[in-house]
């Protein structure tokens, strides 16, 4: 495995960054519907805990069985901050948003990543996108709004509430990330976030482990799998170093994608109501991925 180093095509290297993206968010769709079975059987916060310790450990064996050099001390603020956003707050937030909210519905509310994404890329990643980019990026997080007011926020405001945390929670980490893996490499900034946050999801592990764990289902087993392989390790190699590699803000429009892949497990897997106004929304932001990508630089 290599660091994030640029290639000697600049336009290569852009379109690599595209299609690790891509790859990312493809296995980033599937957490929220992985997390709402999950969370019918299992605790959100020991869900979240033992997700974290899973993956941390993994993240041990990698970077010992590569025998990678300890960061900087200059990098260690940034792996905490990556550590606070997609360890701990995103997978967090949204377990507590899905008691609240199906992963339908939450699954719209990603829609606001790209724009999360691309304001913090702007403030962590020095990052100066054409404003015409803003449009665009507006423009798909204003149908993912209007779509979630014209459902009826006071059907659940808690849960929205935490669904908007857990976007700015992720859209910080994903940056922090992205900016740190031009230096560290994409796969050992997530490692070492994770190893950061390991001691305490370790022992929150044991602390809220439930009494019994013999009447939990097989799918919920293998939900807790995805999360903590996948959605925890596997999907960051891939996403930031497609961030790195294409520019946090212009890759990050990638995330419009997501929804659309989700509705579409949610519907499958869980055998939720996809309404047309969700595929149209969804269908809606995706459209405006061409134009972002084309004024992100």
């Amino acid at each position: 495995m290599e660091r994030t180093t640029p290639l000697s095509n600049p336009a290569l290297e852009r379109t690599s960054g595209w299609i690790n993206g891509f790859i990312g968010v493809v296995i980033f769709s599937g957490s929220l519907p992985a997390t709402r079975l999950a969370v019918l059987e299992f605790d959100p916060v020991f869900l979240t805990v033992v997700r974290a310790a899973i993956a941390g450990l993994l993240a041990v064996a990698l970077l010992w069985l590569f025998r990678e050099r300890r960061p900087a001390r200059e990098q260690w603020l940034s792996l905490v901050i990556v550590a606070l956003g997609v360890v701990l707050g995103f997978p967090l937030l949204t377990a507590l948003a899905l008691q609240h909210v199906t992963s339908a519905h939450s699954i719209v509310f990603v829609g606001l990543l790209p724009l999360a994404t691309a304001i913090f890329a702007v403030l962590r990643g020095g990052e100066r996108p054409r404003p015409v980019f803003w449009l665009f990026s507006l423009l798909g997080s204003s149908l993912v709004v209007g779509f979630a007011i014209a459902q009826g926020l006071s059907a659940s405001p808690t849960g929205d509430l935490l669904m908007l945390a857990a976007i700015l929670a992720c859209g910080l980490g994903y940056a922090e990330g992205a900016k740190l893996s031009r230096t560290l490499g994409g796969w050992q900034v997530i490692c070492w976030a994770l190893v950061v946050a390991l001691p305490l999801m370790a022992a929150l592990s044991v602390w809220l482990k439930p009494a019994s764990l013999s009447g939990i289902s097989v799918a919920a087993w293998t939900c807790l799998a995805y999360v903590s392989l996948f959605s925890m390790l596997i999907g960051f190699v891939f996403w930031y170093r497609g961030l790195a590699q294409g520019g946090i803000a212009a890759v990050g429009q990638l995330q419009l994608l997501q929804p659309f892949f989700g509705l579409a497990l949610a519907a499958t897997l869980l055998h939720e109501q996809v309404s047309l106004g969700m595929l149209a929304v969804t269908l809606g932001v995706i459209l405006c991925v061409a134009g972002a990508k084309k004024f992100a630089r």
